[in-house]
């Protein structure tokens, strides 16, 4: 124990022997009384400091022994010591210049002290001069004058050191966005002024500066891209070029301003060359415009989605597959609520990500496999368990803009060996989520489930089932049923997934269905009116709609229906008319390909009649999604109704002169005549009678709107008592009836409300 001891003290010194509390003060302490324990333990610390000063002087004593025998051993090098180093041979024994050491080894520096004394001063932003920071390192704030010098000489020859100092003072313009210091930053931007003039001159000199002084040639070809690290310059400049990059996606991360946000964009696709050469950098990069990409502004998007494609294009093997992953996961969180405004969005977000998956097959297949399988797995415990739990997780909108996404991959991408085995499964998924609750309640599901399912279909030449679904709307709801209330507004189809007990009784229930049914069934008979088989294949809808017009008898929903039918037949005795002539059988599929190329490329009735459709439907859509009514884009006349009180005084003030008996007669019977409606409209008829189809119009679009309860609070109190007379005759005509009247309508009679008594 005293060996090992010894040695431990040989190794320590004192100052440190007495911090680090030696074992066997320790052991004394433990040996020795309680009440004594702390003076005993004193008195060891006394007693082993002196054996190592002992030890210490011992050792010195040797020492110098050692040096006097190199006098004799060797006197050169004993001269040599006297000539150079005189304090080695003038050694002590006493170890005061050790202990001075300590003494000066222990004490601060006199710059720290400074520094610190200091501290008070520093934090003063308005003064101009150079400042110290708690580490030594000049602080100066950046002006406006700074930056145009700065810009004045990255334009005449950039520089490396020129370079460090501008992206210096970014770096500190950047780190004031989170409100933190300039840190070990040479500069320091105080003036919001001073940051916008720093930024822009960033934004808008840095990339042709770092061009220039790296020596890269323009990029001539798009598609091949020159990355900075093949420039001899780029190991040099790397640090730097590195910091501004980092400073870059921070300020991105910070900005709220959409226009801003733009233009850091815009700086930001330009540097992905560097972005490539710098992996971490990059992925910070791609975590911010993945954000970007999915709630941002408009234009934000379509920069980040660039600039995203452009990394993945040049960088397929590190960068794809996770930002596929990740574009997926936020467009999947994105399509939880949908309405008129987010739905473009949604849009956007499908074909950008669709442009995406197009990049590699091989990656699509293997992310297409793993959530076409997850879709239809949710949908098979939907099916077995039948719980309303597992009914949600098939009917909600995230699952069913899931369904169109991978239907417009599919479509988009085909002819593609690799993406054509999916086909089949993803159809199955569509066709069981119709089938799972085929209820009325679920018409709108239902209807974006089959334009999914034609999209597919007619993209990929695949033959799907989906008019039958639609056909058996026709058989399920009663059309002829007079609603249970009236709906002031249409249904819009396009944002909503299932209808409320209320809107199955309104009248907007069933001509939205109409409409619906007549262009989903007309937008599949175009994608198959070349078709050699277009006349069987459209057999079973001719029957279903024949039935369907006998039934019905609602003109309104009789018309579109008769006019759908009108279309399909009419091309189905065109394509059996060229049918006929055709001198090849039905075994030659190539001679069959080339016949329905050629009809595709000829036209026929329906593809003629839907590209007409179409154009007016767009635009009915775009009213839709801004909030606004189809009618408010046809040029019709306002009609404005004068008051009757307010062009009775009009008169009189203008005729005051020639009329002056009858208003006098007037003014002494109080202006109160006792007469029912007839003789109301006859005077008002004589001072003006083109007002008559005016009013008639007024009171029944009041009625219409009103459910007939249109009450003026201008009207005489001698129109109450001629109530009785005026129920008695006959109604006017609604302005729908009008209109179909001036079109040579002759369903205007089921329209009309006739009273018993005419």
């Amino acid at each position: 124990m005293a060996g090992k001891q010894k040695r431990k003290l040989e190794d320590l010194n004192v100052d440190e022997f007495l911090l680090s509390g030696f074992d066997s003060a320790g052991e004394s302490e433990e040996e020795a009384p309680l009440q004594n324990g702390i003076s005993e333990r004193n008195k060891d610390k006394k007693s082993v400091t002196s054996k190592v000063d002992e030890k210490k002087k011992g050792k010195a004593s040797e020492h110098k022994i050692q040096l006097s025998r190199l006098q004799n051993k060797d006197p050169e090098f004993y001269k040599f010591l006297q000539e150079n180093d005189q304090t080695l041979l003038n050694f002590d024994d006493t170890d005061s210049s050790e202990d001075e050491e300590e003494k000066k080894y222990h004490t601060l520096p006199s710059t720290l002290e400074e520094a610190s004394s200091g501290e008070d001063d520093f934090g003063d932003d308005d003064q101009e001069t150079p400042k110290k920071s708690k580490k030594g390192v000049e602080t100066i704030n950046v002006t406006d004058k700074m930056i145009e010098d700065w810009k004045a000489a990255l334009k005449k020859e950039p520089t490396p050191r020129l370079f460090r100092e501008v992206t210096q003072a970014f770096k500190a313009a950047v780190a004031t966005t989170k409100g933190e210091g300039s840190g070990q930053c040479r500069y320091k931007v105080a003036d919001s002024s001073v940051f916008n003039a720093l930024v822009l001159f960033c934004i808008r000199d840095i990339h042709t500066a770092l061009q220039k002084m790296l020596k890269l040639k323009a990029e001539k070809d798009h598609k091949k891209l020159v990355l900075p690290s093949s420039s001899p310059k780029w190991q040099k400049n790397q640090i730097d070029i590195k910091m501004y990059l980092g400073g870059v996606v921070q300020l991105l991360s910070s900005l709220t301003e959409s226009t801003v946000i733009s233009a850091v964009l815009r700086h930001a696709n330009q540097l992905v060359p560097y972005y490539l050469c710098l992996p971490k950098q990059c992925r910070h990069l791609v975590k911010q415009l993945l954000k970007q990409w999915s709630t941002g502004e408009e234009t934000s998007r379509v920069l980040a989605f660039l600039a995203l494609n452009k990394i993945c294009r040049h960088k397929q093997d590190m960068y794809l597959n996770p930002i596929l992953k990740q574009m997926y996961i936020a467009y999947v969180q994105n399509c939880k609520f949908t309405s008129p405004n987010v739905l473009p969005m949604i849009n956007f977000m499908q074909r950008t990500l669709t442009e995406m998956y197009s990049l590699d097959t091989q990656a699509t297949y293997q992310h297409a496999f793993i959530y076409i399988r997850q879709l239809a797995i949710h949908l098979r415990n939907a099916m077995t368990m039948k719980k309303k739990e597992t009914y949600q997780s098939v009917y909600n909108w995230q699952y069913i803009h899931c369904l169109y996404l991978w239907c417009r991959v599919l479509s988009t991408l085909y002819p593609s060996d690799v993406l054509q085995p999916l086909i089949y499964p993803l159809c199955q998924v569509i066709l069981g989520t119709i089938k799972l609750v085929p209820t009325s309640k679920y018409y709108p599901l239902r209807m974006h489930c089959c334009r999914a399912l034609t999209l597919l279909s007619s993209s990929t030449n695949t033959f799907v089932p989906v008019v039958p679904f639609l056909l058996e709307i026709f058989q399920q709801v009663d059309f002829n049923k007079k609603p249970g209330r009236m709906s002031k507004k249409p249904i819009n189809f396009a944002v909503i997934l299932k209808l409320g007990k209320v809107n199955l009784m309104e009248k907007a229930y069933k001509d939205g269905l109409i409409d619906q049914l007549y262009d989903l069934i007309l937008e599949y008979f175009h994608t198959q009116a070349n078709s050699i088989g277009f006349p069987e294949l459209a057999l079973p809808t001719i029957i279903q709609l024949k039935a369907f017009l006998k039934e019905c008898k609602v003109a309104n929903y009789c018309k579109p229906v008769r006019q759908l039918l009108e279309k399909v037949q009419e091309n189905s005795s065109y394509i059996t008319g060229r049918r006929q002539k055709a001198a090849f059988g039905v075994a030659d599929t190539t001679a069959v390909a080339a016949w329905e190329k050629q009809m595709k490329e000829e036209g026929t009735p329906l593809s003629r009649y839907y590209s007409q459709w179409k154009k007016l439907r767009e635009k009915e859509i775009q009213l839709e999604i801004s909030g606004k009514e189809r009618m408010e884009d046809l040029d019709l006349p306002e009609i404005k109704r004068r008051k009757i009180q307010e062009k009775k005084k009009e008169d009189k003030k203008e005729f005051k002169d020639l009329f002056q008996s009858d208003s006098e007669s007037d003014e002494e019977d109080g202006g109160l005549k006792i007469r029912g409606k007839k003789g109301a409209r006859k005077s008002d008829d004589d001072e003006d009678g083109d007002d008559d189809l005016e009013d008639m119009l007024d009171m029944s679009d009041d009625e219409e709107m009103e459910g007939g309860n249109s009450d003026d609070d201008d009207d005489d109190d001698d129109e109450e008592e001629g109530d009785e007379k005026a129920s008695k005759a006959p109604q006017p005509l609604s302005s729908s009836a009008l209109m179909k009247l001036a079109e040579g309508g002759e369903d205007v009679v089921e329209d009309l409300e006739l009273s018993d008594d005419d």
